[in-house]
């Protein structure tokens, strides 16, 4: 049986994926941490392959989007599955880099919260940004990740590899879902996926926002396990 792999995004860990590890425990879902130990999303991938050896399947949001990308890449036809839940396949565009550099100085200077607070609106459907205990549990992860993760990761996704020209390639199937609301990955990203790949599907999530997990959790595990169903018994 192919290991379930789950891969969160910039600053995020097991506690974004709780309802996932929860409500897909049928499949033992693994919560990958190559992101917080490597400096590059290619550094990411290969480090991820190497610690799962054989068959996988893999699950990114957002950042984790992009490393599972990559690790589809570099190997092969050991990735089963890709599902990819509000990420973006484009290299970082000139504004992106700007306000990502902008924010590297404020991490380095202790100003993390200036920068992630205000983010909480980009981040969750307006009606979740209104929720005390989504925002408290978002913050408490991104914050707790420091300094230091926050500048390399950021770094990490500023010099991604372009995806749009190894995409076309994949032959597994793909799973695309994306926030009606996502204003930090929009619609438009996952739909350019879409037309990437050969064996891809879309689902939209509405009243959603860029944390697709947190969110909607029961609507994600739904679509995860009939998704994950058909490729683990393929």
């Amino acid at each position: 049986m192919a290991t379930l792999i789950l891969l969160p995004g910039l600053a995020g860990d097991a506690r974004m994926w709780r309802a996932q590890v929860d409500g897909l425990a049928f499949y033992a879902p693994v919560v990958t941490d190559v992101h917080a130990r490597h400096d590059s999303i290619p550094e990411m991938a290969a480090a991820l392959l190497q610690e799962h050896p054989g068959p996988l399947v893999l699950v990114g949001a957002s950042m984790g989007g992009m490393v599972a990308m990559e690790a589809a890449r570099q190997g092969g036809d050991r990735v089963l599955g890709l599902a990819l839940l509000g990420t973006d396949p484009n290299p970082e565009s000139a504004e992106m880099r700007a306000l990502r550099e902008a924010a590297i100085e404020l991490f380095a200077q202790g100003r993390a919260a200036e920068v992630i607070e205000p983010n909480v609106g980009l981040a969750f459907h307006p009606d979740h940004a209104r929720d005390p205990v989504l925002v408290r549990a978002y913050l408490d992860f991104v914050l707790g990740a420091g300094a230091e993760a926050l500048i390399r990761q950021n770094r990490a996704v500023i010099a991604r590899p372009d995806a749009r020209e190894h995409l076309p390639w994949l032959r597994c199937p793909v799973l695309v879902m994306c926030g009606e609301a996502d204003q930090l990955t929009p619609l438009a990203r996952s739909e350019e996926i879409l037309g990437l790949c050969q064996s891809a599907r879309l689902i939209v999530v509405p009243g959603c926002g860029h944390m697709l997990t947190m969110e909607s959790p029961q609507l994600v595990n739904a679509a995860l396990g009939e998704w994950l169903e058909s490729v683990i018994s393929a």
